[in-house]
């Protein structure tokens, strides 16, 4: 899965200028809290804030992006994404990873180029795929497998799945196919029309730059490292420009971002922005692919520890848990969270990297947190006796 890859660091070196605005370790950690996490929103406007929503279907206790927008949207609960998805401006679809975009990003990545691109599937099962969603409207892969039988072939991560589904993933991959919208958690299809797709007319370098633009205000600060592994991950939206995006990042007459090395680690964030003040005294459970944790390069040396998924990992080979979720305090990710639920209640079994906070503050928050973790996965609260009696 692509996702596992975050931990890669490339072997090439980033060479974009660094400036003399050096701030403290400390005061970054602040600022990419602060930044990223700022008062809750409405759903699209978190969206199209953020640009572009990481997405994963394990479910444990809730899909990435849920656990994602629930620390940005009010009263946010689980599935509200999908529920809300069909009367949304936004997409479904490939930029560094699989997940929901904003409708200008989107824009962005389905260039004629891209819509043209090599296909992965013989053309003319995607042909008679594509005319059988134009004829019938928005398909369920079982719709396919109805009309054209099952097949199997190899998928990404190596098992098999159905050839339907994969001719459907590959149109809208090259831009033919829209997602409508989700039954049950598994996509529906549409034939794309102009609107959807309609984007400025844009050079490639221009739309190189803007998807760099995009990927920095998600991320930043941006180690080094990690920030050119972001831009060959462009490729998987937008395989044209990527390309141009490194060029444009290594430009001496880039002046849209800083770059500093802090610690001998360099860092680059959108230009003028203000990195002083406070991250707030909470806790959080984030997500895997948070964009406050995402950066594992950066996670580590912010944090002094290495987090990985683990979801993938042999259970016996497991450090943190299947889908740990890091547990951020203030500004530092200090522990980690595994959260299930067990006849209708909430469980969290709870670890720290070194010892437990004692101030009546983090207990507090720690309390107030899992107290909305239950809100979001639509649990009642255990009672008052019960409560009392544990």
């Amino acid at each position: 899965m692509r996702h596992l890859l975050l931990g890669f660091r490339p072997t090439g070196q980033y060479t974009a200028p660094v400036t003399t605005e050096n701030p403290t370790l400390a005061e970054l950690r602040h600022y990419a809290v602060r930044r990223s996490i700022g008062r809750p929103t409405g759903l699209l406007e978190a969206i199209q804030a953020l640009g572009y929503v990481q997405a994963d279907p394990i479910r444990a206790p809730a899909r990435a992006q849920d656990l994602i927008l629930r620390q940005r949207v009010r009263s946010y609960r689980a599935g509200d994404l999908e529920r809300a998805f069909p009367t949304l401006p936004i997409e479904e679809d490939d930029f560094v990873n699989y997940g929901f975009l904003s409708r200008d990003l989107h824009a962005l990545l389905h260039s004629q180029t891209l819509r043209e691109h090599n296909r992965e599937m013989d053309a003319e099962v995607m042909d008679r795929v594509l005319e059988f969603v134009r004829a019938n409207g928005p398909t369920h892969p079982r719709d396919l497998v109805a009309a054209f039988g099952r097949q199997s072939v190899e998928n990404y991560w190596g098992g098999s799945s159905d050839a339907a589904t994969r001719a459907l993933d590959a149109l809208r991959s090259h831009g033919k196919l829209r997602v409508a919208r989700r039954d049950n958690g598994i996509k529906v299809f549409e034939v794309v029309t102009r609107e959807t797709i309609d984007g400025e007319a844009l050079s490639e370098e221009e739309r190189a730059r803007r998807l760099l633009r995009a990927v920095i205000q998600l991320y930043a600060p941006v180690a080094g490292s990690t920030l050119l592994t972001l831009t060959r991950f462009l490729g998987y939206g937008a395989p044209n420009i990527r390309e141009f995006a490194r060029a444009h990042l290594k430009s001496p007459d880039n002046d849209e971002y800083t770059t500093a090395k802090i610690e001998g680690v360099a860092y680059t964030w959108p230009r003028g922005e203000e990195l002083t003040g406070e991250a707030p005294e909470k806790v959080r459970f984030l997500a895997p692919f948070d964009p406050v944790v995402w950066d594992r390069a950066r996670f580590e040396h912010f944090h002094g520890w290495a987090y990985r998924f683990e979801a993938y990992t042999p259970p016996a080979k497991r450090l943190r848990g299947y889908y740990a979720l890091p547990l951020l305090w203030r500004e530092r990710v200090i522990g980690w969270a595994n959260v299930s639920t067990a006849a209708g209640e909430l469980v969290t079994d709870i670890g720290f990297v070194g010892e437990r906070p004692q101030s009546k503050a983090f207990a507090r928050e720690l309390d107030a947190e899992i107290e909305r973790m239950r809100t979001f996965l639509g649990l009642k609260a255990p009672p008052l006796e019960a409560m009392v009696e544990a």
